[in-house]
């Protein structure tokens, strides 16, 4: 019986990356069935962490051997020209064979503007994007690619190619977006917000069903803390409130300390148990993670923010939350086996 997968994300934001070394070999130690990172030049707060995906995913493929590997998600509009977006992926992919995925979102001022981006607004933010999938399909595919305009190219070609084209997952938070991954993707990447996520899924099916495909992978993302009580879980979780911000994600804030100074001020710690898994029970974790899945994710991300226990974290999901949620998954078929039989 095929069922939910489910990846763990590495916060590049709040842990150094040789720790995240050690998350991700207890991930698949754990029975994760994939690994993703974020892919930032700055954390939302400081004192914080910006380890390097790329670099950091090369070592993590090196130390693991079956988990899916790729990005949550990178921003090809700026810091990175497609090209050499398409070039590591291809890269990733040589080295893990049938292991790597690329996560590609329209970006933040986060990380685009430190570098030198005046940022734009949303539509051409998504157009960026549109023309960065559009180049980064037609080199994977052995195009040799001349071209002017955002992402100007010369007799650029890929000459490392993979036997198998990575899946691309694109971000959406809005709906141009989610019809843009149904139209480009091979899946659509959106949180698990039930208030958000049935709006994304349809708007993605529409649009794979307007270009004549069918529709992919639907992931959903959620984040985690467990401690061994609940007000340590709590308190790993506090500085990620600078992420429930929603005009962070599409305007130009840039400044860590501004940001994470507005998250205080705006977001309770109500706020941050109800939109992150916050607990130290499993069976709390588990069953929030249910819920997810009932909103139609075949991939549910669980990015590990769990600062004040992050290994142990990890260690708890792959001996209590990870069985339930399949050992349920199990006895329910047993159920409706013997129902059927009776």
């Amino acid at each position: 019986m095929s069922g939910t997968r489910y990846h763990m994300a590495a916060a590049h934001e709040r842990f150094p990356p040789d720790d995240l070394l050690a998350q991700a070999v207890a991930a698949e130690r754990a029975g994760f069935d994939g690994l993703s990172c974020s892919d930032h030049f700055q954390p939302w707060w400081e004192p914080g962490e910006s380890g390097h995906a790329w670099t950091w995913l090369g070592a993590a493929g090196a130390l693991t051997e079956r988990v899916a590997l790729g990005t949550a998600v990178t921003a090809p509009v700026h810091r990175y020209h497609p090209a050499l977006v398409a070039q590591f992926i291809a890269t990733l992919e040589r080295m893990n064979p049938g292991r790597a995925f690329l996560g590609l979102g329209s970006g933040e001022s986060l990380n685009e503007t430190p570098l030198g981006m005046d940022w734009p607004g949303t539509g051409e933010q998504l157009d960026r994007l549109e023309e960065a999938l559009e180049i980064i399909d037609r080199l994977l595919a052995g195009e040799r690619l001349t071209r002017d305009g955002r992402f100007a190219m010369r007799d650029a070609v890929l000459h490392t190619r993979p036997e198998r084209r990575p899946p691309i997952y694109v971000s959406a938070f809005h709906r141009g977006a989610a019809e843009l991954a149904g139209r480009r993707g091979d899946g659509l990447w959106t949180m698990a917000d039930p208030e958000m996520a049935p709006a994304m899924i349809e708007a993605y099916r529409a649009g794979a069903d307007d270009a004549g495909r069918e529709p992919g992978e639907i992931l959903l993302h959620a984040s985690f803390s467990w401690a061994p009580e609940d007000e340590a879980a709590l308190r790993g979780a506090s500085v990620w409130r600078a992420t429930l911000v929603p005009d962070y994600f599409t305007d130009d804030w840039h400044d860590p300390v501004a940001m994470q100074g507005r998250a205080q001020r705006e977001i309770s710690d109500e706020q941050v148990r109800s939109s992150f898994i916050v607990s130290s029970d499993p069976e709390e974790h588990a069953e929030r993670i249910r819920e997810v899945e009932r909103l139609g994710a075949t991939i549910v991300v669980l990015m590990n923010i769990s600062g004040e226990a992050p290994l142990e974290a990890v260690e708890v999901y792959g001996r209590e939350v990870l069985p339930r949620l399949r050992g349920g998954r199990v006895e329910a078929a047993r159920r409706g086996t013997r129902a059927a039989s009776a």
